[in-house]
C-alpha cells in the first residue's frame, strides 16, 4: 500500500500553455485508460498502477497505442513515461478524446492516475457519465467541445489555455485558447456539467480535500 499526499488545490488562475499528452482516437474505455488484469495487484499503490495509464488508447497522431511524442524532447515514448517526464519538469498536461470517453467500468483509478501524473483536464466530444464524475472528484476538469468538430482542429503539438476559471460558474462555458506552432490562435468553446458543490471540489483540489476542509481537519 502507498500513503498518498493530498492533491494540490487550484491556484486561482486560468490554466495557461498546457501541453497535450495525447489526442485519443476512437473508443477509449476505462480499460484503455487504466487496464485491469495483472495491474489490479497494484490498485493499492498509485505510483505503480499509474504505469498502465492510457496505454490502451490509440494516438490520433500515429494510430498506435502507448506511443506519444514528448513535446520537450521530440522523442516518442510510452504514455506514462511521457507524463512522468512532464510532471518532473513542472509541465501540466491535458488529454483530448472522442465520443463516450471513459465508458465501461466505474474504476476510479482511471481518474486518479491522470491526476497523479500531472494532468489537469480531459477535453472530449462526449463523456460516459460516471467517469466524468470521477474526474471531478479528483480535481480535474472534464470538458466537452461545444462543437464536436473542433476536435479535428487541434493537434498534439499545439499549446492550450483554459480561460474562465477565475469566474467558474455552473452552466457557463469555458474557453479553450489553442496556440499553433505557427503562431495561429483559435478560440474553442468547451462546456462543463459542474454544479456548485463540484466547483468547490475543483477549487479544493479534490472532493476529499473539500470534505476534509469542511470538517476542519
Amino acid at each position: 500500500l502507498q500513503l498518498l499526499a493530498p492533491f494540490q488545490p487550484w491556484d486561482g488562475k486560468d490554466y495557461e500553455d498546457l501541453t497535450i499528452l495525447l489526442k485519443a482516437k476512437g473508443k477509449c474505455t476505462t480499460d484503455h485508460i487504466s487496464m485491469a488484469g495483472p495491474w489490479l495487484k497494484y490498485r493499492g499503490h498509485l505510483e505503480n498502477i499509474s504505469n498502465n495509464m492510457l496505454i490502451g488508447a490509440i494516438n490520433a497522431e500515429n494510430d498506435k497505442a502507448n506511443e506519444v511524442k514528448n513535446q520537450t524532447t521530440g522523442e516518442f515514448g510510452a504514455v506514462p513515461d511521457t507524463a512522468r517526464d512532464y510532471k518532473a519538469k513542472g509541465i501540466r498536461w491535458i488529454v483530448l478524446g472522442d465520443e463516450n470517453y471513459g465508458e465501461g467500468s466505474s474504476r476510479e483509478h482511471a481518474a486518479l492516475e491522470p491526476r497523479y501524473l500531472g494532468g489537469v483536464a480531459v477535453i472530449v466530444k462526449s463523456f460516459a457519465r460516471i467517469h466524468e464524475t470521477n474526474l471531478k472528484k479528483q480535481g480535474m476538469l472534464p470538458l466537452t467541445f461545444a462543437n464536436p468538430s473542433d476536435y479535428d482542429l487541434i493537434n498534439p503539438e499545439d499549446k492550450v489555455s483554459i480561460v474562465g476559471l477565475t469566474t467558474f460558474t455552473t452552466g457557463v462555458p469555458l474557453t479553450m485558447k489553442v496556440k499553433k506552432p505557427t503562431g495561429e490562435e483559435l478560440d474553442v468553446t468547451v462546456n462543463h456539467t459542474f454544479n456548485d458543490d463540484q466547483i468547490a471540489w475543483f477549487k479544493a483540489g479534490s472532493a476529499l480535500n473539500k470534505i476534509k476542509s469542511d470538517r476542519g481537519m
